[in-house]
């Protein structure tokens, strides 16, 4: 069975806001209205965000991956925000750093090995050339969403086996 990690409800483009936290509030709405999260998943995601910061200082399009605590999480998803404007967010690693953000991905994961290796699908994807600037550039959430699909295909459960290609 394939994973849904993101769907077009879930995404906003263009998304407007001033400021990381109003980011990270817009897109756990999404999240709670679509029963993926609980309504301790926006406190909790703010709370991390002042310790542990997610902006990641990606060439040409600033990216941020909030995300919290499996407990808060009902079922797995991922929001996008495509901002109108950056937003500046906390680098992740560099307490001191900041990034301008335009691409925002809201992890709603409910088990912690997932999440590590979602998170390193998403820098992979991230690191694949011109990647970001389609995200950047896209219009339409089902744009998004297609981009999306083309990178974070995996099936479940664990131990079926990868598509040869």
């Amino acid at each position: 069975m394939m994973m849904e990690w993101v769907r077009e409800e879930l995404v906003i483009v263009p998304m407007r806001a001033r400021s990381a936290a109003e980011v990270i509030t817009q897109l756990g709405i999404r999240l709670e209205q679509g029963g993926f999260v609980k309504p301790t998943w926006i406190p909790a995601v703010l709370e991390r965000e002042k310790a542990f910061a997610t902006g990641l200082p990606t060439p040409d399009v600033g990216v941020a991956i909030p995300h919290t605590d499996p407990e808060h999480v009902v079922r797995p998803a991922i929001a996008v925000g495509v901002l109108e404007k950056p937003v500046a967010f906390g680098e992740m690693g560099n307490p001191e750093g900041v990034v301008p953000v335009q691409i925002v991905c809201a992890l709603a994961v409910a088990q912690s090995d997932l999440l590590v290796a979602l998170l390193q699908r998403l820098v992979d994807m991230f690191q694949t050339p011109g990647v970001l600037q389609r995200i950047a550039a896209a219009k339409s959430p089902k744009e998004v969403v297609q981009i999306f699909q083309q990178y974070l295909q995996w099936s479940q459960p664990a131990g079926a086996e990868e598509p040869v290609g």
